[in-house]
């Protein structure tokens, strides 16, 4: 085992699920659809803290796991979670109620995110996280970008493509909007980013006031692609 597999490892068994996350992920697992990992889970609720999120957009609900998170983190919060899929939508309402949080707290809208972000509030949030629709990555990221305040982040899972993103060989769809992605906003005075190996890989992106990015816009990050 390589020193790499061995942190990785570590990290995930290291990682503690509270029991009411631990149920929606089995329950997502049952689904067919993919939770992000608990490491991946826990810098999500971190990052919500830290910066005290009130106001959050999830895109691609799943089960629960990754919104449940981010209300580990964030427990004032009010969460907003878009899926496509109506099942999954009634499995989180279920996760969410077993863990007790507010109905008040959380809103479900079942659509199409690429139809559904374009009438979302304009910096208006304070966490936009993105894991749905591998191939359209890259237009959700531009309107997250939108609706986060300044100063607010853009959270992508699954951004390492399950490694494939570091095989210089591949150059399929999805792997290659991850790669432009990672590679545009780091280079971007835009945001601020930073890039997680943990768990499936995190990209974390926290937009900048215009001013000091010299009026870069964060939402035409990627307009010139």
């Amino acid at each position: 085992m390589s020193e790499q597999d061995a942190n990785q490892r570590f990290v995930q068994e290291a990682t503690v699920e509270p029991e009411h996350i631990a149920r929606a992920r089995a329950h997502a697992l049952e689904l067919g659809a993919a939770p992000v990992s608990p490491a991946v889970g826990a810098q999500c609720a971190v990052l919500a803290a830290a910066t005290a999120a009130r106001s959050i957009i999830e895109v691609g609900t799943g089960a629960g796991v990754s919104g449940l998170w981010l209300m580990h983190g964030a427990p004032r919060a009010v969460l907003t979670t878009i899926d496509s899929e109506p099942e999954y939508l009634g499995a989180a309402r279920q996760s969410f109620s077993a863990a007790r949080v507010p109905a008040t707290r959380t809103r479900f809208i079942t659509g199409r995110a690429a139809e559904v972000l374009p009438r979302m509030n304009e910096g208006a949030y304070d966490i936009v996280l993105v894991d749905a629709d591998p191939e359209g990555v890259i237009e959700y990221v531009e309107h997250g970008l939108r609706l986060v305040r300044p100063g607010g982040t853009v959270l992508v899972p699954r951004v390492l493509a399950g490694g494939a993103v570091a095989d210089p060989v591949r150059r399929d769809a999805v792997t290659s909007a991850y790669r432009s992605l990672i590679q545009e906003t780091q280079s971007s005075p835009a945001v601020i980013g930073a890039l997680s190996l943990s768990g499936e890989g995190l990209l974390q992106l926290t937009t900048v006031n215009a001013e000091e990015a010299g009026n870069a816009s964060a939402a035409g990050l990627l307009a010139g692609r």
